[in-house]
């Protein structure tokens, strides 16, 4: 059984995503509105968090948008809550909750990049720095370095939101 070590608590990761939420609010202080697109399942629940966090720290008005993307196939059809037509010429805010080699984010950019978008930004609460492309994050909550071998575990539960390395 592998061992797991606690990486960031409940606490710690509240902290994490409203330093996170202030660094968007920053980047988009001009904008009217921003869209939050966040990769189902656990990317959504950040993004989630986010845009809670948002609200209480800033005017700016923002939708939510959840982003279905097959991690085993990621050619293949990638499904959004909202329509092209809702984010064409806005801010999008793509967020995951760990990026690892960077193919789900990369696919998830190629997506959005078939309209014309105002901004496009990125955001992780653990960024692994274990690329195979060429990613960028824009906005992290916390760059770990790990072996390929180890496993970083983002876990959002009523009572337990913790981030585990095994």
């Amino acid at each position: 059984m592998k061992e797991h070590h606690l990486i960031l608590d409940q606490k710690q990761i509240k902290h994490k995503i409203r330093r996170i939420a202030y660094q968007i609010y920053e980047s988009n202080v001009e904008e009217k509105e921003i869209i939050i697109a966040g990769i189902a399942k656990n990317g959504f629940i950040l993004a989630e968090k986010l845009e809670k966090e948002l609200h209480d720290i800033s005017p700016l008005k923002t939708s939510l948008c959840k982003v279905e993307i097959d991690k085993k196939n990621p050619l293949g059809e990638i499904k959004t809550s909202l329509s092209a037509e809702e984010y064409t010429n806005k801010s999008i805010i793509l967020v995951d909750d760990v990026l690892n080699s960077g193919t789900t984010l990369i696919y998830g950019v190629r997506h959005f990049l078939e309209v014309p978008l105002k901004q496009f930004k990125t955001a992780v609460l653990v960024d692994r720095n274990h690329k195979k492309y060429p990613v960028k994050v824009d906005f992290k909550g916390i760059s770990l370095s790990t072996s390929l071998s180890e496993t970083v575990q983002v876990i959002f539960k009523k009572n337990k939101e913790v981030v585990e390395l095994s």
